[in-house]
């Protein structure tokens, strides 16, 4: 069990990003960010399980990790709210427009 936590970690991770790097659409770059960050909390909860210890440590860990990516969605979709409002585009080629 423990290797195929680690195989499908390491899956989520590379399709995220390969998602980050080839992606022009902000939105699917965030959904990539959040695919590395579930990919990070399932490597943390699976070598919790594997060393079997008494303290809680990487549960403790995933729930930061997925509070920092709850923030981390909102400013982004924020972002490219003020991005689609602006130039009627979420490309992120196009981000530096939002220069005063």
């Amino acid at each position: 069990m423990f290797e195929h936590g680690l195989i499908l970690g390491a899956y989520l991770l590379c399709v995220g990003f390969l998602g980050l790097i080839t992606s022009r659409n902000m939105v699917r770059a965030l959904m990539s960010l959040e695919s590395i960050f579930n990919a990070v909390n399932l490597n943390l909860i699976t070598f919790s399980n594997f060393f079997n210890n008494k303290q809680a440590g990487g549960e403790i860990f995933s729930t930061f990790v997925t509070a920092i990516a709850a923030a981390e969605a909102v400013t982004g979709l924020a972002t490219a709210l003020s991005l689609h409002r602006n130039r009627r585009s979420t490309r992120i080629d196009q981000f530096n427009l939002l220069k005063w």
